[in-house]
């Protein structure tokens, strides 16, 4: 009886001095872009915006998607993702995407470079004319949500391509879509801030966009909320004017320092890489090693190569196809043996492995556990083996970096 009075007495005082209970938000699904045209277009874009909440925008000549949205600063824990969908509006290639997000406390953002209100920052020391890839005195990279990239041609040539379709493929799909996890980077959405799509085209039919947040909250009352903070590192992508195509590795490391907070636990490297130079023997077509160091020390080292590019066959009805002889064994009807007999296959372009992606992916971050702790620290990022930049042959790799820990 002693025991059940004791154990009633605890409940008792945990009811009357109870936790924090914590206010529900709840769940929400935001449209962000909604079957959006994105594409090519100089003559259309080169004008300032009037910059208004929960409106699209062009800019760098319609390349990339804009809109400045308003989210909850949510009090439980919540699982974040994104969702992207792109379908050809006309664009028949491989092209590199890019969603992310501004964080809030960059003064230099590419909606007031593109309005002439601001300029990238002069590159950094050691980043020879590289501009705005790493952080300066009132400008952050911006932070990657995904990277992914473009299928050959799905949806557009769907009807125009059935020959160039493969036994084994019911049917060309209408749109790919991919979704990721960014529960991570949530402190970078919560309040109002600009996130975009970007896409590397270079015509005027181009491609429609979609874009999606999910955000799940949890039920309990009592949860309260692991604050994550995120730090932006580095990003090479050419996302607006002033900047080029990086093979800056070629020569030498992309080095510099950071720092990390009092208080911070659970540090994390997050790390996305994919190689390119769509030419035989260009950097997307051979593998290559990628090196992130800390103060020295190696935390990620390996091959960033994709083989299983066949498998995405079905959203790629513009790609290139050539017949290459093979020798196959089949069930003869007459017989029912195995035989062998020396056929021509179909080998199309989407098929081949590549530097961390295949047309029609999705490209997910490396993660590296970090003992480090609060104080400056230096970050390297090497390509040992990267080709250069040769007239047309535009060999490069596109490659970003941020820092998550917990509070």
């Amino acid at each position: 009886m002693k025991k059940i009075w004791i154990f009633m007495a605890v409940v008792l005082g945990l009811t009357a001095c109870g936790p924090t209970e914590y206010a529900k938000i709840g769940d929400n699904q935001m449209v962000v872009f909604d079957n959006e045209h994105l594409f090519f277009s100089p003559e259309e874009f080169d004008g300032a915006i009037d910059v208004k909440q929960d409106e699209v925008y062009r800019i760098v000549d319609g390349r990339i998607l804009m809109k400045k949205i308003k989210l909850p600063a949510y009090q439980r824990e919540v699982k974040a993702s994104v969702k992207i969908t792109v379908a050809s509006a006309g664009d028949r290639w491989d092209k590199s995407g890019s969603c992310f997000v501004i964080p809030a406390n960059s003064d230099i953002d590419f909606v007031d470079i593109h309005n002439g209100l601001a300029q990238l920052p002069e590159p950094a020391e050691g980043m020879e004319d590289l501009k705005g890839i790493v952080a300066s005195a009132n400008y952050l990279p911006v932070v990657e949500l995904m990277r992914f990239m473009t299928p050959f041609g799905i949806g557009f040539y769907n009807d125009k391509m059935d020959k160039r379709k493969p036994v084994y493929v019911p049917h060309w799909e209408d749109k790919v879509e991919w979704e990721q996890d960014i529960t991570d980077r949530l402190s970078l959405l919560e309040g109002e801030v600009w996130v975009g799509v970007w896409i590397d085209t270079w015509t005027k039919e181009g491609y429609t966009v979609s874009m999606e947040l999910k955000f799940e909250e949890s039920p309990y009352a009592f949860a309260g909320k692991t604050i994550t903070k995120v730090k932006p590192l580095v990003n090479t992508v050419y996302y607006v004017g002033g900047q080029k195509h990086a093979d800056i590795f070629t020569r030498q490391d992309i080095e510099f320092s950071a720092d990390l907070p009092e208080g911070a636990k659970n540090v994390r490297l997050k790390y996305i890489t994919t190689g390119h130079g769509g030419h035989s023997g260009g950097d997307e077509f051979v593998k290559k090693r990628n090196v992130v160091k800390v103060n020295g020390e190696a935390v990620i080292d390996f091959v960033p190569w994709r083989d299983d590019c066949a498998s995405f066959r079905r959203f790629n009805p513009g790609s290139g196809v050539w017949l290459i002889e093979d020798t196959a064994q089949y069930i003869d009807f007459n017989t029912w043996e195995y035989e062998e007999k020396v056929i021509e296959e179909r080998l199309a372009s989407s098929d081949l492995s590549r530097s961390n992606w295949c047309p029609g992916s999705d490209v997910m971050p490396e993660e590296a556990h970090l003992n480090i702790g609060a104080g400056n620290h230096t970050f390297t990022f090497s390509i040992p083996e990267a080709q250069p930049i040769d007239g047309d042959k535009l060999n490069h790799w596109l490659i970003s970096a941020y820092l998550v820990w917990e509070e």
